[in-house]
């Protein structure tokens, strides 16, 4: 994480994902934000739109989409907490219109992939970047996502 100037008017606390740049900007005031590399949507799973954190786990859980299993026969149909988990140690739950969208600011048992093209539509940070975006983070901070 790095703090970076800030010009644009989103309120502190808002977070902007940039697909191109594969970055997250957690806005700290009208002059600062933070910013954290990320890993986004491969080719035909980048998304783009405003949405909110409806939920916050700490070492969550995983249950593939049936979308993503049908894709890859080899996903289990549940992952429990622990170094084995591909959500990391902390999951940021994204939701839309008072439901989830599935998608998932999240860690990874595999920092190298951080900065990459290769989610099916969720954010990647290393464990430690969500650790700390994670305390800072509150339910219902704005999410936009270009």
């Amino acid at each position: 994480m790095s703090i970076v100037p800030y010009s644009g008017h989103e309120k502190p606390g808002t977070i902007i994902i940039s697909n191109s740049s594969r970055t997250l900007l957690r806005i700290q005031s009208s002059t600062r934000a933070e910013k954290y590399r990320v890993s986004i949507g491969r080719d035909g799973f980048e998304w783009t739109g405003t949405v909110y954190v409806g939920r916050k786990v700490e070492w969550p859980d995983w249950r593939p989409p049936e979308a993503m299993r049908k894709r890859d026969s080899s996903l289990p149909n549940y992952v429990p907490p622990g170094p084995y988990n591909p959500l990391g140690a902390r999951a940021i739950y994204l939701y839309s219109n008072g439901h989830d969208t599935l998608y998932r600011i999240h860690g990874t048992n595999s920092s190298e992939t951080v900065g990459n093209y290769e989610t099916s539509g969720c954010f990647r940070l290393t464990n430690r970047d969500v650790i700390d975006l994670f305390k800072k983070v509150k339910n219902r901070d704005k999410v936009i996502v270009y």
